[in-house]
């Protein structure tokens, strides 16, 4: 998997796209210079936790006994099942209360809407799977999450231009690229599974 494959990849589970109606819902009652301020905030701490699980996720995954083929294989059964869910919505969408008195913090923007578990155990497998090409899975989740703010930031002009059936259609789409990654990366990680138990 290269840059530009590994940057695709975390887009689509970061799915900010998917994301843009919970952002407006939580952020209605908060003026648009605020809520842009708020925004950048949110992406930055889910950047820095998704980083340090880049960087730090080997160690944690080594001290809870997790092997690689395990990862893989879970990764790919997440991002499978964030597919399906980006593929057949549900009625009720929104999970989060969006009747908030206070503007939200870290929860539920942060996590788990931008660094969910998905993003996790994504950028974890990344650094499993070609430790020694950290430059390039930090190069792909600076992109993704630059792209991913930039979305947005840009969230209420794209609603009003795309049009909620637009953007429903959009996520969609990155369901069905999303489902052919999830797969691939659940037969790399069995196929690996039996091949050190052949070997």
């Amino acid at each position: 998997m290269n840059v530009y494959s590994a940057t695709a990849t975390l887009f689509f589970v970061m799915d900010p796209l998917g994301n843009i109606p919970i952002f407006l819902a939580l952020l209605k009652s908060v003026n648009v210079q605020r809520r842009t301020q708020i925004i950048l905030r949110e992406n930055l701490i889910a950047f820095g936790i998704l980083t340090l699980f880049l960087f730090c996720g080997k160690t944690i995954l080594y001290s809870l006994n997790i092997s690689e083929q395990a990862l893989g294989i879970a990764g790919g059964i997440i991002l499978f099942l964030i597919a399906i869910k980006m593929l057949f919505p549900s009625a009720n969408r929104l999970l989060f209360d969006d009747s908030l008195a206070e503007e939200p913090f870290i929860v539920p923007m942060a996590i788990p809407l931008i660094a969910g578990p998905s993003a996790i155990a994504t950028v974890t497998l990344f650094a499993n799977q070609a430790p020694g090409q950290m430059s390039y899975w930090f190069t792909a989740l600076a992109l993704a999450s630059l792209l991913s703010t930039i979305t947005l930031l840009c969230a209420i002009p794209l609603q009003r231009f795309l049009g909620p059936k637009l953007i429903a259609a959009l996520e969609r789409l990155m369901g069905m690229i999303l489902t052919t990654i999830a797969v691939q990366m659940f037969l790399i990680g069995v196929g690996t599974y039996f091949k050190s138990i052949t070997s």
